[in-house]
């Protein structure tokens, strides 16, 4: 049985390497899981032979682009770009809902099982909007929209929680979102995933004094969500 879990590189130097993260695996190894599982920082290391240091957060089950540093001095020159907001994200969600365009600006938890709060801003804009047959609950023929995110803050599941704190729950979020609808979409289509996808990640290169924009498609199964209703 091949456990290899592929991780296509989008690009790699001598001083860091940007990736496409793939669902269902963390960034680095965390006391929830269990001692023997991948994490990213480890499989890119048996990948380059390098030690690797991470440099920003990606949820585990969060897709797309990260990079990751491999020496100290460039990890620090990038966390600091993040501190100082010079770094663009972007990322595209499917949501419950169509909440058109704006920012959220409430305050987020920091992390599992505090109350203490931080503030956070997320701007975001609605791509396209389908009315599903679904109804369950109070609700009837739920919409669902793709939606691009640019954070401005970095905070723990952020996106997650500021989609959820407006009733726009991002499809398949298994922690602050619509549970219902995530398994009801699972038995229609047969799709299980956080539809949540870091698509493009702009910042400047320490070393190379250059700007490096990156971009990681939006995964199929995307796509195979508006499929399955516009049909």
């Amino acid at each position: 049985m091949d456990n290899t879990i592929h991780i296509p590189i989008l690009y790699q130097d001598e001083h860091l390497i940007v990736v496409n993260k793939p669902i269902n695996l963390a960034v680095h190894k965390n006391d929830f899981m269990q001692h023997d599982a991948p994490y990213l920082t480890k499989e890119i290391g048996d990948l380059t032979g390098k030690w690797i240091l991470n440099v920003h957060r990606l949820d585990s089950k969060t897709s797309g682009v990260i990079v990751l540093a491999f020496t100290k001095e460039i990890a620090h020159e990038l966390a600091l770009q993040f501190e100082r907001k010079e770094v663009n994200k972007t990322y595209y969600a499917i949501v419950q809902g169509e909440p058109g365009e704006g920012s959220f600006d409430r305050k987020v938890l920091v992390k599992k099982k505090t109350k203490f709060k931080k503030p956070a801003v997320t701007h975001f804009k609605t791509l396209k909007t389908v009315q599903t047959n679904i109804s369950y609950k109070e609700k009837e023929n739920v919409k669902l929209s793709l939606v691009e995110i640019k954070p401005e803050t970095g905070r723990w599941h952020q996106l997650r929680q500021h989609f959820a704190q407006h009733q726009f729950d991002i499809l398949g979020d298994s922690h602050h979102g619509d549970f219902t609808l995530n398994k009801i979409i699972t038995e229609l289509i047969g799709v299980k995933r956080l539809f949540l996808h870091a698509s493009k990640l702009e910042f400047y290169h320490p070393e190379l004094k250059e700007q490096m924009v990156f971009d990681a498609e939006i995964p199929k199964e995307f796509e195979t969500i508006f499929s399955y209703f516009q049909e």
